[in-house]
């Protein structure tokens, strides 16, 4: 049987636009450049052509002296039909091309989009934009949607848990296929079948203890258009009627905003509503402004209760200095920030002082790893320790697998000195560019109702992560990871300050790396034979916890880290169920200081601080009376 309900074209009465002109100013003595519009009603014109127009403009000016681009206040419409198409190599994405692109900034200087309030909305499967080789760009007030999303919203009406089927209401209407009892979800030109879906309240909080559930129904039926029955599907009895289940896939294929290879870049006042991949991926690129920079909902009463397919923002290779501050990051599928680098794998010695290395996870691959002169350490990854305290500078790189970079997945690396003997392909080492590692400012923000978790800092520079609000983070609120076997994502902090942050019930499900509301859980696999330790400099304090459950800080292979002057309230807003029964867990750790804080129902260190693999000499715990209050 198959039931076909096929793309539809919504004509809501929107002001839209229709290009006219675009003032002169290219490459003369005027310093800015002004688009203007003439409004429209009641259809829905495809800006592509003559954005790309004006974009072919910008590349042909003889000066790089600064230009404004001004987009009147109103909805602006961009498909497929007339846009750029590019070939594109982003870190930790599906690497599909060619990619359609609306916004592709390439290689421009001193150039500003301003969309006064405006709404850019996209058809079917495009890159918003892409910042590639460009100084001194700054996006600002418009926000990021798109027509169609991939993600499909099932709203529960009735369950039978004696034969786990539920009847459910989709969202957005039609749009869907129903073939051989699969759904089938019809883009503008794509089509997926979901695999996996996020539960959500009625109140858009991710479902207590219902993580990354699968969606493999043994049937499913349409009672009416939009009105589903579905059958055999897992976890059906837990189910509730009015609980949103958000279909999803794994696929990342297109972030809403694209950054590579920049010099300042600043994003002031962007929501990006919703991206099929990251709503910004970052990668080696130098100083980056988030300012009141969001992926969030469209308001209160939007419908949807998911935003982007993956990680909020996300930085890969990035050096200088990385600013966000005052966003909000909601319903996402992944994590508000990440911060890393790329390991490569050492594949084979060449000589004394040149190693071949290879990207190893499939999705971080293509770009350029490093350039002559940059400072690298090499990490044995079982273990995750420095083979010694040396740093090698890069005396050349080039691709083995390609002509350049681009695109590439193995390079040859030689070096101003020689290498330690030990490091060859026979072991397991991995290379950590430290020239491209940034220092991070997360500021002001509030993290909610995500999955996974909220932030994750892995970087040896200094990161100051205050005055954040992570509300109902599914897993784990803050991350410091480091892991050269899996994700291949550097690296080792050595200056962390949190504080002054307010946590709200984190740790509601369980996901990787998640034992505790913050973990300190860098993946080593060797961990008895380890003789160093991985991240360090770590101090937490003066922010407050509000948690149903145990667990505050899990740490592993940390030397230095400081808990102090928190405050610690119980809530009853759920049953605790985490398997770490311990406030702080500690695995393999040393100079730790616990001090100076407030519980609500006191500490007890023999059975809140559990120590493995550690001495507790190297533990100072000093108590705090309970406060009246």
């Amino acid at each position: 049987m198959m039931i076909l309900r096929s793309v539809k074209k919504h004509f809501p009465v929107y002001p839209v636009v229709l290009l006219l002109v675009v003032s002169i100013g290219l490459g003369c003595s005027h310093r800015s450049t002004q688009l203007r519009f003439k409004s429209s009603r009641g259809t829905r014109v495809n800006a592509s052509v003559q954005l790309n127009e004006l974009i072919s403009g910008l590349n042909k000016r003889s000066d790089d002296r600064p230009v404004v681009i001004r987009f009147p206040k109103g909805r602006y419409d961009f498909y497929e039909e007339g846009a750029f198409e590019r070939e594109y190599y982003i870190s930790n994405h599906d690497q599909v091309n060619p990619k359609k692109v609306a916004f592709a900034l390439e290689n421009l200087s001193n150039v500003t989009i301003d969309g006064q309030g405006s709404e850019f909305v996209f058809h079917g499967r495009m890159i918003p934009f892409a910042l590639i080789g460009a100084n001194n760009i700054v996006l600002k007030n418009f926000s990021i949607d798109f027509e169609l999303p991939a993600f499909r919203q099932l709203t529960v009406k009735e369950v039978d848990r004696a034969t786990k089927e539920l009847t459910a209401e989709i969202y957005p209407a039609g749009n869907y296929r129903i073939e051989n009892n699969r759904l089938v979800v019809l883009g503008e030109g794509w089509e997926s079948v979901p695999r996996h879906y996020m539960a959500f309240r009625s109140d858009k909080r991710l479902t207590y203890q219902r993580a990354d559930v699968g969606f493999y129904p043994s049937s499913v039926e349409e009672i009416r258009p939009g009105l589903l029955r579905i059958g055999g599907l897992k976890d059906a009895e837990f189910a509730q009627p009015g609980e949103v289940l958000a279909l999803r896939t794994y696929y990342r294929p297109t972030p809403g905003i694209f950054v590579s290879e920049c010099f300042n870049t600043t994003l002031e006042n962007v929501q990006v509503h919703y991206a099929e991949g990251m709503g910004l991926i970052a990668q080696m690129s130098e100083n980056i402004r988030l300012d009141r920079f969001s992926v969030c909902l469209r308001g209160d009463d939007d419908p949807r209760y998911f935003t982007t397919q993956a990680d909020a923002t996300h930085f890969s290779a990035c050096k200088g200095e990385i600013v966000s501050i005052d966003g909000l990051y909601e319903g996402m599928a992944d994590d508000a920030i990440n911060v890393h680098g790329t390991y490569l794998k050492v594949t084979k010695r060449v000589d004394a002082s040149t190693v071949r290395a290879r990207y190893m996870h499939g999705q971080a691959w293509g770009f350029k790893w490093g350039e002559p002169g940059d400072s690298v350490q090499v990490v044995e990854s079982q273990r995750m320790e420095l083979v010694d305290n040396r740093v090698y500078r890069i005396k050349s790189i080039k691709a083995v697998d390609r002509p350049s970079e681009f695109g590439a997945k193995e390079f040859e690396i030689a070096f101003t000195e020689a290498l330690p003997e030990e490091v060859t392909e026979s072991g397991s080492f991995g290379l950590e560019n430290l020239t491209w590692t940034p220092t991070v400012v997360f500021a002001g923000n509030t993290i909610r109702n995500n999955r996974a978790r909220g932030a994750l800092f892995s970087t040896p520079r200094r990161v100051v992560c205050e005055n954040n609000l992570f509300d109902h983070t599914h897993g784990t609120a803050i991350l410091l990871c480091g892991d050269c076997n899996g994700w291949f994502e550097t690296g080792a902090c050595t200056d962390v300050l949190i504080r002054n942050n307010r946590f709200v019930n984190a740790l509601t499900a369980q996901y990787q790396f998640t034992n505790a509301i913050i973990s300190i859980y860098p993946e080593i696999p060797a961990l008895q034979h380890q003789q160093k330790y991985f991240h360090s400099g770590i101090v937490i304090e003066n922010n407050t916890f509000e948690t149903f459950d145990r667990p505050l800080v899990y740490a592993k292979s940390t030397d230095g880290l400081i808990f102090r002057n928190n405050t610690i309230k119980q809530t009853h807003d759920f049953k605790p169920f985490h398997w770490n029964k311990h406030r702080f867990f500690f695995e393999r750790v040393t100079n730790v200081e616990i001090t100076g804080n407030r519980f609500e129902d006191r500490l007890n260190p023999e059975t809140d601080i559990r120590l493995e693999m550690t001495d507790s000499a190297g533990v100072r715990f000093i108590p705090l009376p309970l406060s009246s209050d």
